[in-house]
């Protein structure tokens, strides 16, 4: 999930910049501008409601890897039973059950593969679902406490602690979104 809001953090990386320059470029009124931080990732991992969804999705990875291991020792059952008649077999239906074999170990490899991609793209959809009303929350946050701008703290070397809103952007959060 943390890799997944990494990804969207490319626009605030350019609205920083873009803010940055702006500043420069207003001398005169850097002196009203007021500035907060936000460490986006922290403040919504921190929520009520990521902490929820991400343990109800990892019980669906618990129970995704539970039939996939089940699975599995079922096709290593089928590859010892083979092995075991392989002696005794006609080269035809030795053929055949390789065949079959190689047809299941596919079948069980494309089965893991739509399982991952499909709890990849779970996790992302919180990450994604979360991040927008945070985003919310952080307009908001802005406009009450009369900020000109909130930057992703990671974006920035150094800030007043004083600046940083991540823990404000959580608490507003968990209240708005009961």
């Amino acid at each position: 999930m943390a890799r997944n809001i990494k990804r969207g953090l490319l626009i605030p990386w350019v609205f920083m910049l873009v803010a940055v320059m702006w500043l420069f470029a207003q001398p005169a009124a850097a002196a009203t501008t007021r500035v907060g931080f936000v460490d986006i990732q922290a403040a919504i991992e921190k929520t009520r409601e990521y902490k929820k969804a991400r343990i109800r999705f990892e019980s669906k990875v618990k129970k995704e890897q539970g039939l996939i291991e089940a699975r599995q020792k079922k096709f290593d059952g089928m590859i010892k039973e083979f092995q075991k008649q392989s002696h005794v077999l006609s080269p035809e239906l030795k053929q055949k059950k390789e065949k079959r074999l190689l047809d299941e170990k596919k079948e069980l490899e494309r089965y893991v593969n739509d399982r991952k991609e499909d709890l990849m793209l779970q996790e992302r959809q919180i990450g994604e679902r979360i991040l927008k009303k945070m985003m919310e929350v952080l307009k908001k946050i802005g406009k009450e406490k009369k900020y000109t701008m909130i930057l992703e703290k990671r974006a920035v070397f150094y800030s007043d602690s004083s600046s940083d809103v991540t823990a404000l952007a959580t608490k507003t959060y968990d209240r708005i979104n009961k």
